[in-house]
């Protein structure tokens, strides 16, 4: 059986990937922080290693030798300013020390997970030869993905084996941070509004399956977009409000607007001991356009992509059943 060792492994794509693995036939060992819930990960039979990617002497602890593939998925998705600290260690120190230590226990393979905008803020449609603009970018989530892809780089330059996959907007299970986040807001009535982005957006399971496909047949040194539907964003959270049952779904609103709103939310929400609603660096990405070709990942990965509907019904029912939202009373129709 072939062995992975995967950072990240609690985390949204972890989880997925973990899963995958499993189905494909190979043993995990799964890197964790001491603080992480490793319910799920105990159900799935891993191996776990106590560790943290910021920590070299962890990661050299807990990675075997020799490994068929590493799947370094750990990184900060905040958007919030206040954690650019944490965001750049675990992104870009933790990346180079992952790295380092695969060269050194010489992995078969290397997949890396960054996203989309790690190539920056671009208007409309990109694909795998897109100039890199993400040093400009005013978000600290995309400068970091972009140092950290050179991180991989230089490991490459080394003689990684190393892949990059770059996902779009990722809807599924396990997700208790990202897109369920505004679908908590919408349902609690708590989203003022939407300002005019747009994006694509990928089901978390075929992300999972890219990884492992990558690991197998990518070719060393390129990035993979990972895409599929198409949509704005404010068409999403109307189709979010309707599933949910809300009557009244969120407006359109100008930045400016959102944006005042994001900078009272981010002052307020540390008094609460909470993280904000809504932040400035999320304004920003919402408003941006930023749609992915796949046809790479497609032709070489086998990349499938996922309609809207079926990404949408699973990730509500997921987070009904964590309780991360309130389950949706069905409607009784007139007699």
């Amino acid at each position: 059986m072939p062995l992975a060792f995967v950072t990240g492994s609690t985390g949204f794509v972890g989880q997925n990937l973990i899963e995958a693995l499993g189905r494909d036939g190979w043993d995990v060992v799964a890197l964790h922080r001491a603080s992480s819930d490793l319910t799920r990960l105990n159900q799935l039979g891993v191996t776990l290693q106590c560790g943290d990617v910021a920590d070299l002497a962890s990661v050299r602890a807990a990675m075997p030798d020799r490994p068929d593939a590493v799947f370094h998925v750990a990184g900060d998705t905040s958007l919030w300013r206040r954690q650019r600290t944490e965001q750049t260690l675990v992104n870009v120190r933790g990346t180079r020390n992952v790295v380092k230590v695969a060269l050194e226990h010489r992995a078969a393979r290397f997949v890396h997970t960054s996203s989309a905008v790690a190539f920056g803020l671009h208007s409309g449609r990109i694909n795998e030869m897109t100039p890199v603009s993400a040093a400009k970018s005013p978000i600290d989530y995309i400068r970091t993905k972009a140092m950290a892809e050179r991180e991989v780089r230089r490991g490459i330059a080394r003689g990684l084996a190393g892949v990059i996959i770059n996902p779009s907007n990722i809807l599924g299970r396990y997700d208790h941070n990202n897109w369920s986040r505004l679908f908590q807001l919408v349902q609690q009535r708590r989203l003022p509004g939407m300002p005019d982005g747009g994006g694509s957006f990928c089901h978390a399971g075929a992300v999972a399956d890219a990884h492992i496909a990558a690991a197998r047949d990518g070719r060393v040194g390129c990035n993979y977009l990972l895409g599929g539907e198409d949509a704005a964003y404010l068409t999403l959270v109307k189709r979010v409000a309707k599933a949910l049952g809300r009557t009244v779904a969120p407006r359109p609103l100008p930045v400016r607007v959102l944006s005042a709103y994001a900078r009272l939310e981010e002052m307020v929400a540390p008094v609460f001991g909470r993280d904000p609603d809504l932040t400035r660096e999320t304004v920003t990405l919402l408003s941006s356009n930023i749609y992915c070709d796949t046809s790479r990942a497609v032709a070489e990965l086998g990349f499938q992509r996922v309609d809207m509907d079926r990404m949408l019904s699973e990730t509500i029912e997921w987070m009904v059943s964590e309780h991360m939202l309130k389950a949706i009373s069905p409607r009784i129709p007139p007699a």
